[in-house]
């Protein structure tokens, strides 16, 4: 039986009258990978800042491995926290950060740290203010994969980093999660580089979570049904429609649930074109927006 390692009911944390999460519910199982997705402010780095004990909630119930996380230092050791924005002294070198790193990591893997060292390039020697975006962003990733922390969380560390490294990145957590597994949260705005990473799905918006599933359930879980705008209108008639658009006698509409065969032949009779939905796309029709390439560092939520 698969243990769970966190658990919320009811979580809330305000900001003076703004509620960033608003009385939410989820829990997260051991050696798992979540994608926390949602839009900038949505309450992501909320949670996970609750989840690490950064923050304390102002309502609900919070456990992380069976304890409050901000009370408990032996909670605390077994966590592992990575922002885009992650900050160390100026004056330090990369060497620096993973000579430190054995302090605060009990599993500190070195052989695994120098090999990312090398995949991404990165100049142990070279101050860290002088460091690029990208070569910082490294530092992080380089942390988060090597720590090995029980519960490990990637909150957009790794937007500076160019797209081969991004995809190096990917190979080595899948990689190294199949030998040492995990629960790992990844919060991100590029949902189609990482969707094939995810096992689960939490997806929140202006504070409250709109989908918790499998993402296995959600891969496929929608269907875009395009084509004259009457025949479209009678097949979807009773469907729950997640997104719509119109152009003249066209029309492209969304649809909510799997299409069996029978409806599918029925879907060719109308001269009506079937399309799966992405995982990034079905996000974009729940939440309104397309988050596609947003870099913008999601702040207090």
């Amino acid at each position: 039986m698969t243990a769970t390692v966190a658990s919320a009911k009811g979580l809330t944390k305000r900001y003076g009258s703004f509620t960033a999460v608003d009385a939410v519910d989820f829990t997260l199982e051991e050696n798992r990978i979540y994608g926390l997705l949602g839009r900038n402010g949505a309450g992501k780095t909320t949670i996970m800042q609750l989840l690490t004990g950064q923050l304390f909630p102002n309502a609900g119930e919070l456990e992380v491995f069976g304890r409050a996380p901000a009370e408990h230092a032996d909670v605390l050791r077994r966590l592992c926290f990575i922002a885009e924005s992650q900050r160390y002294p100026e004056d330090f070198m990369p060497a620096h950060v993973f000579k430190a790193a054995p302090w605060f990591f009990e599993n500190w893997d070195a052989a695994f740290a120098e090999r990312l060292v090398a995949d991404f390039r990165l100049p142990l020697k070279r101050r860290i203010k002088k460091l690029s975006r990208g070569q910082l962003s490294a530092v992080g990733v380089i942390v988060g994969l090597a720590s090995r922390a029980p519960m490990t969380f990637f909150d957009e560390p790794y937007l500076g980093l160019d797209a081969v490294a991004r995809h190096i990145f990917y190979d080595r957590l899948l990689e190294d999660y199949a030998e040492h597994p995990r629960t790992i949260v990844l919060s991100t705005h590029l949902i189609d580089e990482v969707a094939n990473l995810l096992e689960h799905v939490i997806l929140i918006d202006q504070g409250r979570i709109l989908l918790d599933r499998d993402a296995e359930e959600v891969r496929g879980s929608a269907t875009t049904v395009a084509g004259a705008r009457a025949a479209v209108d009678a097949f979807t008639a009773d469907r729950p429609v997640i997104g719509r658009e119109g152009l003249g006698g066209l029309a492209s509409v969304t649809i909510d649930g799997r299409l069996d065969q029978a409806e599918r032949i029925r879907a060719a009779e109308l001269g009506l074109e079937l399309a799966p939905v992405s995982l990034q796309q079905l996000i974009v029709h729940l939440t309104g927006t397309d988050l596609a390439g947003s870099t913008e560092q999601e702040k207090a939520a």
